[in-house]
């Protein structure tokens, strides 16, 4: 992932960093060679260069490996960029098309992956509903930034519950339930429809 701060990540950060990339690429390889369930935490760790307790430290469980990257992180970064003018849900739309601009080919393609796997593998589905409880959580946490109020704000956490809900009905099925390198996940389709499902949030959900 592209440095995103002026003065870049310290030593220690890039170490990480590309550890936890390590870990990740390594193990989206042996899902493709021989299947989620047939990877283990121990091939990956070892195909990594790595410890399970390592991987452990990175992710607490396989699942993780999936669903845990780090564009969060780029469309936070992004976000904090957007004029203070905008509301939170418009600056969330242009945070996440600035984001997605941000993405490598190969981050495109592992983002591809991720969404047909958490389509495909049921450990996977349900361990998102977990990550989709923290997304609220962060949410809250980033329009309380933009609007001076506290995260715990009963609207705050009403208006972050409905970004990631929408955000949700228009994901949860876009991937086929399958995992194969036939069936492609047209990434920048998936964007527009949440940035469809935002719009259709912002003017206050009509039917």
């Amino acid at each position: 992932m592209t440095d995103m701060t002026a003065g870049g990540p310290g030593l220690r950060e890039r170490k990480k960093a590309k550890t936890r990339s390590a870990i990740r690429t390594e193990a989206f390889r042996l899902f493709r060679e021989q299947g989620y369930g047939a990877t283990t935490i121990e091939q990956i760790a070892a195909a990594a260069e790595v410890s399970p307790a390592t991987f452990f430290r990175y992710f607490p469980t396989k699942e993780d490996v999936v669903l845990q990257d780090d564009f969060d992180i780029v469309t936070r970064w992004a976000l904090e960029s957007q004029p203070p003018e905008l509301s939170p849900i418009a600056a969330i739309r242009a945070a996440a098309a600035e984001a997605l601009g941000m993405l490598s080919p190969q981050e495109i393609e592992q983002f591809r992956e991720t969404a047909q796997l958490t389509q495909a593998i049921p450990e996977i589905r349900a361990r998102a509903m977990d990550e989709f409880a923290r997304a609220i959580n962060q949410m809250a946490e980033t329009i309380a930034e933009r609007t001076g109020r506290e995260p715990e704000d009963f609207e705050v956490r009403n208006l972050a519950g409905a970004i990631v809900g929408v955000i949700m009905s228009t994901t949860v099925n876009a991937a086929e339930p399958t995992w194969n390198t036939e069936t492609m996940l047209d990434v920048a389709d998936l964007f527009a429809r949440i940035d469809r499902a935002l719009a259709h949030l912002e003017r206050g959900l009509p039917v």
